[in-house]
């Protein structure tokens, strides 16, 4: 089951309180006055941004409400991102099934901070994140998306994409510019053609934080296969997973990967042409982009029974072809009680971190160090028996706005 060492409950009130106090030096003068000396009165400039470059973002954070100083050094656009230690992704989990309401757990501190994220009513919502930025698409109202950074809070509210408002199924990746801080927004969108049980219509529509606009990317229709609900851009290509419908007798595998490059000239071969078969039959699948690596995290089932969960895996696609990275031990599998077909997944540089929906436990994979692990225990716990969880994980960032 999850680490149940000491966790602490830390409001995100807390990380902005001042926790460095000014460090006074005294030294008897020959005259035997004490003198006093103001440390961050001496620092210059550079060195105190060098000294930051070291701290993790929650501690940057507390640092920028110290005094004025210290917020205008953390805050300039000239501060040293880039050389600052890596920071690991966040997972943020939300804990009811009407509201956004949740936590957000920070894997180099171990704790967990209560975390409000604007523009978003519900838990209930398409969710993808990049570089800092998370975007949030509204499972009621597909028209309705939002991008926001939920360290900082700023957010805005996107222009309604075109297309189908009512589609049958949707999905949404994002992708941030590390360099330039510019993103797109992949949308892709999957409805049935009226009276039709073989043909769905398959469109992929993107948008451009430069331009402020949506345009349709790429149409086509599916014969037998239909869109789903995930999907991930890896280096300027996106991914999305297809379900089979059954109705052309093509029951497995039940899965299946196609891909689009959304920076490319509009190509006449077909997206079902260019596709990838999954490495197994799966309950669902989850794709994960990791230093922009397509990884595939998917529910392996049982055989002759592909709606019940066995295990899980990971695999790496290598040039169309699918690489097995890990599969989850049995103890940890069990660790997570019952255990639906279906589960929550993401990740961001070398940590996979997976939930299941009935329950707050979180184990998280990393990826370079071959390793599982449970996170510190959440500060909530199931209240009653239909209450679902879910989650995402983001880069916790200061220096990305919308």
């Amino acid at each position: 089951m999850e680490d149940h060492s000491s966790w602490d409950y830390l409001p995100v009130e807390h990380i902005r309180t001042p926790v460095f106090n000014s460090g006074v030096v005294s030294e008897a003068s020959n005259g035997g006055n004490d003198f006093s000396i103001s440390l961050d009165a001496v620092v210059p400039d550079d060195i105190l941004e060098r000294i930051f470059t070291f701290l993790p973002i929650a501690s940057m954070m507390r640092a920028t409400s110290v005094c004025k100083r210290w917020h205008d050094i953390i805050c300039s656009r000239r501060f040293l991102w880039t050389h600052m230690l890596p920071q690991r992704p966040w997972y943020f989990m939300f804990t009811s099934n009407k509201t956004a309401a949740g936590y957000a757990f920070d894997p180099i501190l171990r704790k967990w901070y209560d975390l409000e994220l604007p523009y978003i009513d519900k838990s209930s919502c398409f969710i993808s994140s990049s570089c800092g930025l998370v975007c949030f698409m509204d499972n009621d109202n597909r028209n309705t998306i939002s991008v926001c950074n939920p360290i900082t809070k700023h957010s805005r509210r996107l222009l309604e994409p075109p297309g189908e408002t009512l589609p049958d199924y949707s999905t949404i990746a994002m992708n941030v510019d590390r360099l330039s801080h510019k993103y797109s927004i992949a949308l892709a969108k999957s409805k049935q053609i009226p009276e039709d049980f073989v043909r769905w219509d398959f469109s992929v529509y993107k948008y451009d934080s430069s331009s402020g606009s949506w345009v349709t990317s790429v149409r086509e229709v599916f014969v037998g296969w239909r869109g789903g609900d995930n999907s991930v851009i890896c280096d300027g290509v996106l991914y999305c997973l297809i379900h089979s419908t059954g109705a052309l007798g093509n029951v497995n595998p039940r899965h299946g990967l196609i891909m689009y490059d959304l920076a490319g000239e509009p190509s006449e071969t077909s997206l079902m042409q260019t596709s990838i078969s999954v490495p197994c039959s799966l309950t669902c699948g989850r794709l994960v982009n990791l230093k922009e690596k397509l990884v595939l995290v998917g529910g392996i089932a049982k055989h002759n029974r592909p709606d019940i969960i066995k295990g899980i895996g990971i695999w790496e696609l290598h040039e169309r072809q699918w690489h097995e990275v890990a599969r989850m031990p049995h103890k940890f599998f069990q660790g997570f009680g019952e255990f639906d077909d279906v589960f929550a997944c993401s990740g961001i540089d070398d940590l996979v971190y997976i939930q299941s929906y009935g329950a707050t436990a979180l184990l998280v994979f990393d990826m370079m160090q071959k390793q599982w692990r449970w996170s510190v225990k959440c500060p909530v716990s199931k209240r009653f028996p239909l209450q679902l969880f879910t989650g995402f994980c983001f880069e916790p960032r200061l220096d990305i706005t919308v």
